[in-house]
């Protein structure tokens, strides 16, 4: 049968709290004497418990000791209970400097005794009453369902306010049973009344035999390296780790155990916040109207995010994505009110909206990210991939030169580096156009361009995969996922590069700033990763063993994939800048009207959609591309 125990009536509490205070003056009297009490009753016995009786009421009601539910006390009541009684010891003591010329009321001696019973007492209780619940509570819970065991990663106030927060859940289904720590752990220490183990290979195999199921991470205040260890180390041995989210994300300031998040495989690629103080930032962009293509996508809207802490005067988002686009307006719109955006509908491949852009709103600064980029679909589409990529960036290009722009910033790939596709090829021809453009532009520049300050800066940005974003290996494996598997990977080494969208776009952003035109800015990557191991890894991250619960499938390169992937080629290095995760590319110039000439034939040749005619010439514009399993690898144009 079910029953509820209900709570106290204060009055009773208050009470029971002074019939403790009685007890504990008689007492200390008998202490004091050594049980004598022939020499107890020398005192005022009676007097002395009536004044304590009506000191302590007025205290008890002041500072509403009395209040407290018993069950949940915690430190603060613990310490209130100090305060009282020490208020009281002064007060005996104020009582004797009163009637000392007529009798001694309260011993020094016994306000001393008393001071150390009546807490022990008062707290005591209070603690015996929370622990007598917790267990029972625990014990009916226990008997009601199975609690997963857990161990919580670190010893921190984080990890300790979980720790406390998971065990005295009433519906709770894990209990905390260990603390993992690497330097506590090491000296087999405990807090909270269970040990501290290390994270090492001993350590978790000591958890392992605790029966611990579940690693709680309460604090990722540690290095992104500590934490991709830790988790090894758990997968390893078949350890689920979860982590708990920060703490304005707790629902109604509680936590519970279904707001454990479970460690994503974007928590582990992700690297080292990047801290960049350049105030030329903040200088450039203040006050500008910032044109963003491709705006709606991943990476633009994150662009777009990131530059309204430069207090832009117009920021113009274009994209030809409706729905995306009209969601973006919004979230920017709740969260930023004061921003002045501009949300526009527009093709960068159509020359007539673009100019009608460029006329209304005249902006000083472009970051050009609209651009196709599946590569499996540009294979099959080559034509469509200069069209966009190439034209539409020549297009913007060539306006911005027209308009007066600052500067353009064009966001170009890895895959432009020795490419063996067509999307690669085309980013490249495009990374070709703007930099022999701002050359020429460069020579000429009294009698084009911007009428002071030199020419429109052209300057280019060149990175590898982005975490999340559309099309990354990242969302189709947790979909593969979802569905049960299998998990498909191309081929068991192909190795990729890896940046999160805030880290790319906040490096475009700083590399915009300092180019001073013709630049290729290159980032620095990281180490690269191999995806079959990624795969695996997302699958014991999922609680599942590869191969096993989730089948992993190779199913060969597709058309233009290459294993791995290069930010610079062979003939190109680099050089230095300021910021240790940018450097400047030393790449082969190109005469500007060769190059404009084969460019303005290649896109004819596009936009009429001649495939292997198309192929061909991009082949002749860049000559280091070689097709990669792919119907164009050994074909010429007819």
């Amino acid at each position: 049968m079910r029953y509820k125990i209900q709570i106290l009536p204060r009055w009773i509490i208050f009470l029971l709290d002074l019939l403790c205070v009685q007890f504990c003056i008689f007492s200390s009297f008998i202490l004091r004497f050594n049980f004598n009490l022939e020499e107890v009753a020398h005192y005022h016995i009676k007097f002395v418990l009536g004044v304590s009786l009506v000191l302590n009421m007025m205290l008890f009601y002041s500072l509403k000791t009395y209040a407290g539910i018993i069950r949940y006390t915690n430190i603060e009541d613990t310490f209130r209970i100090l305060i009282v009684n020490s208020i009281a010891s002064l007060l005996y003591i104020a009582v004797n400097l009163v009637t000392n010329q007529y009798f001694l009321l309260f011993p020094i001696t016994v306000v001393a005794i008393n001071f150390f019973i009546i807490n022990f007492v008062l707290i005591s209780y209070r603690l015996l009453v929370r622990y007598g619940f917790k267990s029972i509570r625990m014990n009916k819970g226990e008997a009601e369902k199975i609690r997963i065991k857990a161990a919580v990663y670190n010893t921190s106030e984080h990890g300790v306010l979980t720790k406390k927060i998971m065990n005295e859940l009433p519906n709770g289904d894990v209990q905390v049973v260990a603390f993992l720590d690497d330097v506590l752990g090491k000296s087999g220490k405990m807090m909270e009344g269970i040990p501290i183990y290390g994270t090492d290979e001993a350590s978790l195999k000591r958890i392992i035999q605790e029966g611990v199921e579940l690693v709680i991470i309460a604090d990722k205040s540690f290095s992104k390296e500590k934490l991709n260890e830790l988790v090894d180390a758990c997968l390893v041995h078949s350890i689920k780790v979860q982590q708990v989210p920060p703490m304005q994300e707790w629902l109604n300031g509680k936590l519970d155990t279904e707001q454990l998040k479970d460690i994503n495989i974007e928590d582990l690629l992700e690297r080292e916040v990047i801290k960049i103080h350049n105030e030329q930032i903040y200088s450039q962009l203040k006050g500008k109207k910032i044109l963003v293509t491709g705006s709606a996508g991943s990476i633009g809207s994150e662009l777009v995010r990131q530059l309204i802490a430069y207090r832009p005067s117009l920021l113009i988002l274009c994209d030809k994505a409706e729905s995306q686009l009209h969601e973006l307006q919004l979230e920017i719109q709740e969260s930023n009110r004061h921003v002045n955006i501009k949300p526009y509908i527009g093709d960068i491949c159509d020359i007539v909206r673009m100019e009608h852009l460029f006329e209304i709103y005249n902006p000083d600064i472009v970051f050009h990210a609209a651009a196709y980029k599946h590569v499996p679909l540009m294979e099959d589409h080559p034509s469509v991939a200069v069209v966009n990529n190439v034209s539409g960036t020549k297009i913007l290009a060539e306006l911005s030169v027209a308009n007066n722009v600052e500067k353009f910033v064009l966001i170009s790939t890895d895959k432009a580096v020795n490419p063996t596709n067509i999307m690669g090829t085309s980013k490249r021809i495009a990374e070709i156009f703007v930099q022999s453009y701002y050359k020429h532009l460069a020579k000429n520049h009294s009698t084009s361009g911007r009428k002071s300050g030199g020419p429109t800066r052209f300057i280019t940005t060149r990175f590898g995969n982005v975490l999340g974003s559309n099309g990354s290996v990242i969302p189709r494996f947790k979909q593969q996922l979802a569905k049960g598997g299998p998990i498909t990977v191309t081929h068991p080494d192909i190795t990729r590069y890896f940046m999160t969208i805030p880290e790319s776009c906040q490096l475009v952003i700083e590399a915009g700033v300092m180019g001073q035109g013709g630049e290729i800015f290159v980032f620095d990557m990281g180490k690269p990763v191999k995806i079959a191991d990624l795969a695996r890894k997302m699958v014991r991250l999922a609680g599942k063993e590869p191969d096993v619960d989730i089948e992993i499938i190779y199913t060969g390169l597709r058309p233009g994939e290459k294993l791995f992937e290069e930010l610079l080629n062979d003939s190109e290095n680099v050089m230095p800048t300021y910021h240790e995760k940018i450097m400047i590319a030393r790449v082969r110039e190109y005469d500007f009207a060769e190059t404009a000439d084969k460019i303005n034939k290649l896109i004819s040749s596009a936009r009429r959609h001649y495939t292997l005619e198309t192929v061909a010439q991009m082949k002749e514009l860049v000559p280091e591309f070689t097709s990669n399993n792919s119907i164009y690898q050994n074909k010429e144009s007819e």
